[in-house]
């Protein structure tokens, strides 16, 4: 498998939002607050403080909204259906303890957020949302030590951190405390300095202060000692955070080259190191050391090329593949070489090397299910990158009617290039019906309409998909589209394209509650 190196800093969205989210919490109380109100600022273990649930999710909602927007933003369906499976039974888990409420479980959203960004990060917002870099995806390496990372920023938000971080603030807190984080975010894209940025930061009296850590380390140990709990319970091997930990461990000692951000925003203290490795100590001899499996090494893989690492690393995966050093790894380290190796291939579009690449990989992975299922989803993708009669060929290898999101959008995107849409839509619909929030599978769903023929059906589910990324806005303009192709149609003109009137009447109901989001969006403070 291609050995990870922490590539060098760049100035990107995702990775100075990661790496600053939760410390701008610490920043600005700090900055804001007077002497006594900062030595009463942590309530007692537990307490959520004086922000309400309802609150933090709104403010939630909008950092959401802006990161949605960012290009580093990806929503990969096969990276994001295995965290998935991760990350709800960690939550499936907390519910067993009471970690998670039923207030919180209702409110707040519980969104992982993937970023392309290649640093080694994860973050914490307010309201349920997590943020998660690519680069932490490609360097676990295994279930155990992602369930880990996800498990402790779990506890961060079940345990009410951050509103108890903002306990006792002024009622401009939370917005000064998203604008810090917005402005932290374009310093980081800026490419002449951040200068814009800055000034965001400067106005939330913070600049001076950005490197400074965010959680207390009260929180820090709550969250570790929650986390594994919870972790633990969700079936993950503890060995999982203790190898975790020494990754950080190793890191902290070298003082940290800017590629672990996750040690800036989540310091490891030697009581943190301590008290983790008393836990460790009892059930270390009752659990097997955790090995490398193909499906997570394949996922890793295809996290580090997502990451868009270049066109001369991606050449350099390809070669690995034909290494003397791939003979002699582990059949779990040959599969990831050889996905990492036939992802490359497709991106730098040698689809021809693509394709060899991707049938050693699948003969490789012949005897092991889940690896071998995402095998042959690669080989779909390639086969659709390729176009022409790969086509077909993608179409023959995926089932239409498959429960797994990643094959299911796969099976789409072949229809749509296939002309064929009309098996895939009834498979779609039922889908966003119980997934209202996947934007991903709405925008699927409107390209399969637009295949048909079906304008109607795809402005509208063209519209849904924009509710979903909460960008009210474009989903009214798109409603209001709708709105007018059902006008037309109503007109009795020469040349009108009739139209569902149940769909019509679906479309009038929605444009009436987006409009209402929207005048509420407009009445909220900005953050910039």
């Amino acid at each position: 498998m291609p050995r990870w190196t922490p590539p060098p800093r760049k100035k990107r969205l995702f990775a100075p939002a990661m790496r600053t989210v939760c410390a701008s919490v610490l920043i600005a109380s700090q900055v804001l607050m007077p002497p006594l109100a900062r030595a009463q600022l942590l309530p007692g273990l537990g307490d959520g403080g004086e922000m309400t649930a309802t609150a933090e999710r709104h403010l939630g909602d909008q950092i959401a909204r802006e990161l949605y927007r960012d290009t580093d933003y990806i929503d990969d369906p096969v990276i994001a259906d295995y965290v998935q499976e991760i990350w709800q039974r960690l939550l499936a888990a907390a519910r067993v303890r009471g970690e998670l409420t039923p207030e919180l479980d209702e409110r707040y959203a519980w969104v992982v957020m993937l970023g392309r960004d290649r640093n080694i990060n994860a973050f914490a917002l307010p309201g349920g949302y997590l943020g998660l870099n690519l680069g932490l995806v490609a360097a676990v390496g295994s279930r155990d030590e992602l369930a880990t990372v996800l498990g402790h920023e779990l506890s961060h938000v079940t345990q009410r951190h951050i509103a108890r971080m903002m306990d006792k603030q002024s009622k401009q807190f939370p917005l000064m405390l998203a604008g810090l984080i917005l402005g932290m975010i374009a310093a980081g894209k800026s490419r002449g300095g951040g200068d814009a940025g800055q000034a965001m930061v400067m106005g939330s009296q913070a600049a001076f202060m950005q490197n400074q850590l965010n959680f207390s380390r009260d929180m820090e140990r709550e969250a570790d000692r929650v986390g594994f709990g919870v972790m633990t319970q969700a079936g993950f091997a503890p060995q999982g955070a203790a190898t975790m930990f020494e990754k950080l461990q190793y890191a902290s000692r070298l003082n940290d080259n800017g590629s672990f951000p996750y040690l800036r925003s989540h310091p490891l203290t030697s009581e943190r190191i301590s008290d983790m490795q008393g836990r460790f100590q009892f059930r270390m001899d009752t659990v097997p050391a955790p090995v490398l499996v193909m499906d997570h090494a394949m996922v890793s893989s295809r996290a580090r090329v997502l990451t868009r690492p270049g066109v001369d690393v991606l050449r350099q995966w390809v070669d690995a593949a034909a290494s003397g050093e791939f003979a002699r790894s582990s059949p779990a380290q040959q599969a990831g070489t050889l996905y990492a190796a036939a992802l490359s291939a497709r991106e730098l579009r040698d689809y021809k090397a693509a394709r060899a690449l991707a049938q050693r990989l699948v003969e490789r992975t012949a005897d092991d299910v889940p690896a071998a299922r995402q095998a042959r989803w690669l080989q779909a993708e390639i086969e659709l990158a390729a176009g022409g009669a790969g086509v077909a060929k993608a179409a023959s290898l995926l089932d239409g009617k498959a429960k797994s999101r990643p094959e299911m959008l796969l099976a789409a995107d072949a229809a749509v290039a296939a002309r064929q849409p009309a098996p895939m839509i009834p498979v779609l619909r039922d889908w966003v019906a119980t997934n209202p929030r996947d934007a991903t599978a709405w925008r699927t769903l409107a390209n399969l309409y637009g295949a048909q023929g079906d304008t109607l059906h795809a402005i509208r589910a063209d519209a849904e998909s924009n509710v979903a990324i909460l960008d009210y806005p474009a989903a009214r303009d798109r409603f209001k589209a709708a709105q007018e192709l059902i006008r037309q149609s109503q007109s009795g003109r020469p040349g009108a394209v009739p139209v569902d009137h149940f769909e019509a009447s679906i479309v009038d109901t929605r444009a009436r509650e987006i409009e209402v989001l929207v005048k509420r969006q407009a009445e909220e403070p900005a953050l910039r």
